[in-house]
């Protein structure tokens, strides 16, 4: 301010000697109230103009909710950034949901109906896009006029053809109503000219190479491996022998039984897998087993501990065998679907039965006034029951939905029970064709092998699930949920299992070809170990020996072990 002063007195040219106005101590305040009225003092900095504004905000594509007022060109600006040169042409295409690029379209609802009508009608309709004259689909059959389902079109020419009619509600059986067929409707179409002959020659051909005709001239016989069929004393190889050490007549089990530990023996003969094998009745001096090269041999467990008999009879694999109580016969079921009666000391087969069915388990009644009748489960979902003395099927078992696969008899050979590919367990009384308890559960898995146990209180079904099941074999039937053996693997495949005489164990086979011992009270695994190269499909436990076992495996094996 003081500078400003001093330059309005500079810029004053009056000289000071003309002022003749005596000096007063107010002349100061004078002169800066005079410069006010000339300038005027502007405080604020000085600033730069703004100019338009060019920049552009990026808004990120994937943002829900805009915070701000955006304009029209910021909304709709082109993706900005680096582009991915591994997205393909699908992906690089916007899209807001899944499928695509979804925008809203106003169309009224009768257009839209029409058009989706006649679409669905004649397979052409409208572009739906804005003034747009174009034809979706197939063109019409006259191209210049396009017409909707809710226009006329020519109707199609009505059939003149007759009915069947039948229109009486009362006639149940024959009653038609609108459903007639055509008086001249042919159902079955037949090939004509060229197309018959080539059908005809691949049906010829297919009827030579196809299944194989019942062989009526095929003669069952027997080879004995021994060379004498009687000792000294004219006792056959059915003799029980009393000079091994054990007492093979007892009906007592062992005091206690022991895990084995060894392999002892091995009983080679068979050239392919084997089905099945049982002990001999009672005593356990002889050891049947069937396989599926078609054959039943008949093996020594005691003294040589060779094949003393082989039984050929069957054309396929054979599946299951049974002795009758004394041993003296034994029935063998195989896949050429027949059931064959063999005398066990002469190897001549006494009889054949057969239903044209496959035949997966036959068993003989316990009971000693009906051991001339067995029953065999068949694919057909039947049990069937045959009376050896005449040949003929006194008995049809029909409520299973599956393959009948085990028969076990329980309460004193008065019930027995039945396991089936329907993943159901079904008791029955002896000749009383509707099952007697139905056990069923979602939970429930086929059990293709059951084992009564030597009190013949429990059952253990080997389930396809990979446990061994225990079921009461008393009146209710019920699962015990508290005992269940697990740990080895059985799916697929029916691998049969037993018990120790004195039920302290439980043994069963596996498909590893491994075999697996569990304690009874507690459940718990004891042991393990592998048998065989190929599925251990069966393992048994010799009545009167603490600790010998027999399994049988599908490398063609039966192997013995203490």
């Amino acid at each position: 301010m003081l500078n400003l002063k001093e330059y309005g007195s500079s810029s004053d040219e009056e000289d000071p000697s003309q002022n003749t106005s005596p000096e007063t101590p107010f002349d100061d305040s004078i002169s800066v109230l005079k410069l006010n009225e000339k300038f005027a003092v502007n405080a604020a900095p000085n600033v730069l103009p703004p100019g338009p504004d060019t920049s552009v905000q990026y808004l990120d594509v994937g943002t829900k909710e805009i915070t701000r007022n955006m304009k029209y060109e910021e909304l709709f600006t082109p993706v900005a950034g680096p582009e991915n040169p591994f997205l393909t042409q699908q992906q690089k295409a916007p899209k807001n949901m899944m499928t695509g690029f979804v925008e809203k379209a106003h169309i009224n609802d009768f257009m839209f109906e029409t058009q989706r009508r006649t679409f669905h009608s004649y397979g052409y309709a409208l572009d739906p896009t804005v003034d747009s004259t174009e034809i979706i689909g197939r063109k019409p059959d006259d191209s210049d006029e396009f017409k909707t389902v809710f226009e006329s079109v020519p109707k199609r020419p009505a059939d003149k053809r007759k009915r069947h009619k039948n229109d009486n509600p009362e006639d149940i059986d024959g009653y038609l109503g609108p459903w007639g067929c055509y008086v001249d409707e042919q159902k079955i179409s037949k090939p004509e000219g060229e197309d018959a002959i080539a059908i005809e020659e691949f049906l010829a051909k297919k009827h030579k190479r196809g299944k194989k005709v019942e062989d009526k001239s095929f003669k069952e016989k027997s080879i004995l491996h021994i060379k004498d069929p009687v000792d000294y004393q004219g006792r056959s190889f059915l003799h029980i022998p009393q000079d091994v050490g054990v007492n093979l007549k007892s009906n007592a089990p062992p005091d206690r039984c022991f895990l084995p530990k060894a392999h002892i023996h091995t009983w080679q003969g068979h050239t392919k897998g084997i089905s099945a094998i049982r002990w001999f009745p009672r005593s356990a001096h002889l050891l049947m087993s069937c396989s599926m090269d078609c054959r039943v041999k008949l093996w020594d467990v005691y003294r040589d501990r060779k094949c003393i008999r082989t039984y050929i009879g069957h054309t396929q694999a054979v599946r299951d065998t049974c002795f009758n109580n004394k041993g003296t016969k034994f029935l063998s079921a195989a896949y050429d679907r027949y059931v064959k009666l063999w005398d066990t000391e002469t190897g001549d087969c006494i009889k054949s039965f057969t239903n044209h069915k496959v035949l997966y388990c036959v068993k003989f009644n316990p009971e000693e006034e009906k051991q001339h009748l067995f029953v065999a489960g068949t694919a057909d979902k039947k049990i069937v029951c045959w009376d050896t003395r005449s040949g003929n099927i006194v008995q049809e078992y029909e409520r299973h939905l599956g393959a009948v696969n085990s028969i076990t008899f329980v309460d004193e050979n008065r019930r027995f029970v039945t396991t089936s590919d329907d993943k159901s367990l079904r008791v029955w009384e002896w000749d009383i064709p509707v099952d007697m308890k139905y056990i069923a559960d979602p939970t429930m898995h086929s059990m293709p092998s059951v084992t009564i146990a030597p009190n013949k209180k429990w059952l253990a079904c080997q389930s396809m699930d990979n446990k061994i099941v225990i079921f009461s074999a008393m009146n209710r039937f019920k699962v015990n949920r508290k005992k269940s053996f697990s740990g080895h693997m059985v799916a697929g495949y029916a691998c049969s299992l037993d018990f120790s005489p004195d039920m302290s164990y439980l043994v069963s086979g596996d498909a590893d070809g491994k075999v697996f011992i569990w304690d009874w009270k507690t459940s718990r695994l004891y042991t393990k170990w592998k048998a065989h190269d190929n599925v251990c499909i069966a393992a048994l436990w010799h009545p009167h020996e603490p600790s010998k076992v027999a399994t049988a495996g599908w490398d063609g094996l039966i192997k013995y072990w203490d």
